[in-house]
């Protein structure tokens, strides 16, 4: 009987170093058919609601292992001075009885803490210790409360108006669209911390099939990602799909596992599968041992993430949307999401607005214009608002520095360059002006005002700007001067009868990032015609760092040429997340109708650069250009990731 009586201890000491092993179990201290066992009075920080008897709860009974007795068998918590059984204490060292304690530990001096203030050699915590030993978790449940708080506010002061018919989990489902990862959006919130968390991750969110009159929580699986958003299915479910649902995984509602256990949260089993088990918690550190979970700190992270330096009130300068070659001041009106309402300081009703992400190479600080030579529109307001002030220059994104030294870019240089008023083309260009700190105002040919008010500022190391024979060598349509008849196009011919030289190579940017991007990933994108606007869009070509982006159910010739690091995209869920509105895809009547409804709704938005609508540019099928007179590396078409930057021609000499 003793043998069997010690078997069963040590069964259960292995079982509890087991769970505390990978972190997930530690408070879930008992699990039975009852309710008998309660949190008791002194270790519950919030009340909740009665259960019924009847219903197979996992609770957690609080810190139980209170009472020292002496034995070699028990330690004492270097954090908050509990004494318990050593056995059940968090980590190989057993310094702390919880995962917060190691963690709260971590991030506060031993001077901080409450046994380092209370300790006495030879004598155990006193009562007083007692009553402080409660704090630290207080305080985390205090800051917890505070963040939940903020959270709710933000979604209340951001809340999006709903899309009506548009759901992005109904749309990835019914045509199995993949969506690119959240790790493709560095400037995004979680961009570059998303870590580990795939298909197969273990979250703790609430238990919608219960009938309960409070709020309680199960675990549930990620099924499917799809940017933030992640298709959830319960523990318990196998390969029953019924009850499977989406929600973003960077919501207040997902918890890591284990989070339940230090809340004093219940978990309570699905009612659908409520019959299928007996002793739901073997079932569960059987199906989680060796799992993975969201990182303690996540929902931290995310509320960091979500933190942006820029202010309203601010004053940057910023492109003038009626004269491409000048910048003017405006004052930074709203901020979602990192995205910017930026109202030119002119406007007295404040509808003279414009909207770029706070990354965008479109806004810069007060000063820029000056520094670099570039034209600026001077304020009719002679002294600025008391309440508006300029933004710092280190919140700016910066650019690379270049070595103008040596050789460098001049005046008259061909080059071929995206088209800032219509994205779907590349154009033939030339470099009108050489600013200073690598600073090109472009010009496309063609199509030019005579004052020069649509040229148009890129730096040297631009992804937008491209070397002679880019578009050849990549098989991207070329969109030949206005008016140039000697078709179909060739630059061979075009820099003779121009008199003219191509930029050089080398002077271009040939970094391709490993941006894991692939051609039919979905995302959402702003439309940079009417920049306010967040579509539903696609990938639907890659050339190296280069991304064609399709806004779903209009024509191809609304597409944008965008970079892969381009501040403008962003992951499937963002609108949610930051509470920024998102356009669906077109109706189906657009789309049957394009040649006549959908071109006649799209021209009629108003464009982002208002007084500047061109015509169509002319679209070309390329031909290969003459190998006597030019030879070019050859380079693939639709590289997915990084790329050799043998898509650039090679001259000869």
């Amino acid at each position: 009987m003793e043998d069997t009586k010690e078997l069963t201890e040590h069964t259960s000491r292995t079982e509890r170093k087991r769970r505390d092993s990978f972190g997930m179990f530690d408070g879930y201290d008992s699990c039975s058919e009852d309710t008998s066992s309660s949190s008791s009075s002194d270790e519950s920080e919030e009340e909740v609601a009665p259960l019924p008897s009847s219903l197979p709860i996992i609770k957690n009974n609080g810190q139980v292992y209170t009472y020292p007795d002496g034995k070699s068998g028990m330690a004492t918590c270097e954090m908050c001075g509990m004494v318990g059984v050593r056995d059940a204490f968090y980590s190989k060292t057993k310094r702390f009885c919880s995962v917060s304690c190691s963690r709260s530990y971590s991030s506060n001096s031993k001077k901080a803490s409450i046994l380092a203030r209370l300790q006495v050699a030879g004598k155990p915590p006193t009562k007083k210790a007692k009553v402080l030993q409660k704090q630290p978790l207080v305080a985390k449940l205090a800051a917890y409360a505070q963040y939940q708080a903020t959270l709710q506010n933000q979604a209340k002061t951001k809340a999006a108006v709903p899309v009506e018919g548009f759901s992005w989990g109904n749309y990835i489902n019914s045509n199995s669209f993949t969506a690119a990862p959240v790790t493709c959006f560095k400037h995004a919130p979680m961009g570059t911390c998303w870590g580990d968390i795939s298909e197969g991750v273990r979250v703790e969110v609430p238990n919608t099939d219960c009938s309960l009159p409070t709020k309680v929580f199960w675990i549930a699986g990620i099924v499917k990602l799809a940017g933030y958003n992640a298709l959830l299915r319960y523990e318990g479910f196998e390969n029953d799909s019924s009850l499977d649902f989406w929600c973003n995984v960077c919501g207040s509602d997902i918890h890591p596992v284990g989070w339940c256990a230090t809340s004093g949260k219940p978990l309570v089993p699905p009612r659908t599968i409520q019959h299928k088990y007996t002793n739901w918690k073997a079932f569960l550190v059987k199906r989680l041992t060796g799992a993975k979970t969201l990182p303690p700190d996540f929902s931290q992270k995310v509320s960091e993430s979500m933190q942006y330096p820029f202010k309203t009130s601010m004053r940057v300068e910023v492109v003038d949307k009626t004269h491409l070659c000048r910048t003017r001041v405006a004052v930074v009106e709203s901020v979602i999401g990192g995205r910017l309402r930026l109202v030119y300081e002119e406007s007295e009703d404040k509808t003279d607005d414009f909207w770029c992400h706070m990354y965008s190479p479109l806004i810069h600080h007060i000063g820029w214009s000056r520094s670099i030579g570039h034209r600026f529109k001077r304020s009719d307001i002679t002294k600025k608002q008391d309440a508006h002030f300029d933004a710092p220059a280190h919140l700016f994104m910066k650019v690379k520095e270049v070595d103008t030294a040596g050789e460098w870019f001049k005046e008259g240089m061909k080059l071929e360059a995206i088209d800032p008023l219509n994205l779907s083309a590349i154009c033939v260009a030339t470099i009108r002006k050489v600013l200073a700190d690598g600073y090109l105002m472009i010009g496309i040919d063609g199509s030019e005002a005579a004052d020069g008010s649509d040229w148009f500022c890129y730096h040297a190391t631009s992804p937008s700007i491209f070397p002679v024979g880019f578009c050849e060598i990549n098989m991207i349509e070329l969109t030949p001067p206005r008016g140039y008849a000697k078709l179909p196009f060739k630059w061979f011919d075009y820099l003779r009868e121009t008199d003219s030289i191509a930029a050089p190579v080398k002077l271009f940017n040939k970094e391709v990032p490993n941006h894991g991007f692939h051609v039919g990933m979905k995302l959402e994108a702003v439309d940079l015609m009417e920049p306010r606007l967040v579509c539903v869009a696609t990938v639907t070509r890659i050339i190296h760092r280069l991304l064609r982006i399709h806004f779903d159910g209009w024509e191809d010739e609304y597409d944008q040429w965008v970079d892969c690091e381009s501040p403008d995209l962003y992951p499937v869920g963002w609108c949610q997340l930051t509470g920024y509105q998102l356009q669906p895809p077109a109706p189906q009547s657009s789309r049957d109708n394009q040649s006549s409804s959908s071109k006649q709704k799209k021209k009629s938005k108003s464009q982002q650069y208002k007084g500047h609508k061109k015509m169509s540019s002319l679209q070309l099928k390329e031909e290969l250009l003459d190998g006597e007179e030019y030879s070019f590396l050859q380079g693939a078409s639709d590289q997915e990731s990084n790329g050799s930057a043998s898509y650039y021609i090679k001259q000869e000499p």
